[in-house]
């Protein structure tokens, strides 16, 4: 991952809140995470990361599974308006 994730804001919060059980995250458990995450100086590298691995659990970046595969599908095939 690169020294990025050292600089994270989210380093010391309980992995919990990023990586919910179940489907998908509770509202105010997304509302938390991404408090979180607008205030990390590594925002973008975050979310690069998550987009071009793939990464599928999981908050990252204040994004969700779904906003990332949208995000994935964008660069991939560019806009469809």
């Amino acid at each position: 991952m690169g020294s990025w994730i050292e600089q994270a804001a989210c380093r010391d919060t309980d992995p919990e809140l990023f990586f919910p059980i179940g489907a998908a995250p509770a509202p105010e458990q997304l509302r938390a995470a991404r408090r979180i995450c607008g205030t990390c100086p590594v925002h973008g590298a975050c979310l690069r990361f998550a987009v071009e691995t793939g990464q599928a659990g999981g908050i990252w970046a204040g994004t969700t599974e779904r906003e990332r595969r949208s995000i994935r599908e964008e660069a991939l095939h560019g806009s469809r308006t």
